[in-house]
């Protein structure tokens, strides 16, 4: 356990690290605090939750790194991060593509909050019933994330273009949210057994 609170400790110095760096002159006030918003928010609530339940480390480290995506988005807003601006302008991409990674983490981790909350209070039975409704809640979330950034585009008008993000492309909310979907997917693909392993470590510890 001790161990345990150590590495939480270490992640926790790593996010505010982390959001100062991003603070540091970032390229929009307004776009860096709507983006690093969502990663404060959700530190608040893994604080305030913790005693009553406290997830797994490998979905505390998950948490983090999509903490920080968020926050290097945040920095330069996702249409400007430099290295994705290299890949745009060699060819690789049509526009900068950061916003993609963004999309993808939107899934790849949430899906596994999502599903450990459901495996530990028991909400549904069986694992692939598990793994729908932890899916299905991560792409409702994306959606509502999709109006939110609908209504503050809407109403700080230019200003709320660098975080809608869409860079003229006609089919960008949908595409955000397929890569949500693909981020979920895969990471049930890919960790569902190491989380499960996890889930019973912490219970038993």
């Amino acid at each position: 356990m001790l161990k345990q609170n150590r590495i939480l400790i270490l992640y926790i110095i790593i996010f505010f690290l982390a959001l100062i760096l991003s603070g540091i002159h970032p390229k929009d006030q307004l776009v860096w605090f709507l983006e690093v918003s969502p990663a404060v928010m959700a530190l608040a609530i893994l604080a305030v939750s913790f005693k009553k339940f406290r997830f797994s480390n490998l979905v505390y480290f998950l948490i983090l790194v999509h903490s920080i995506v968020l926050m290097i988005g945040g920095h330069w807003t996702y249409a400007e991060v430099p290295f994705f601006n290299w890949l745009r302008d060699i060819g690789i991409f049509s526009r900068n593509n950061y916003d993609k990674v963004g999309h993808f983490m939107q899934g790849f981790v949430p899906v596994l909050v999502a599903r450990e909350v459901i495996i530990r209070k028991d909400i549904v039975n069986g694992g692939r019933w598990t793994n729908f409704f932890s899916i299905a809640v991560v792409l409702a979330a994306s959606a509502c994330y999709e109006f939110i950034e609908w209504w503050i585009s809407l109403l700080s008008g230019s200003r709320g273009d660098a975080f809608l993000g869409t860079q003229g492309y006609t089919w960008d909310t949908q595409s955000d949210m397929f890569f949500c979907l693909i981020g979920a997917v895969a990471a049930i693909m890919t960790l569902a057994r190491i989380h499960d392993r996890m889930i019973r470590d912490s219970q038993h510890s």
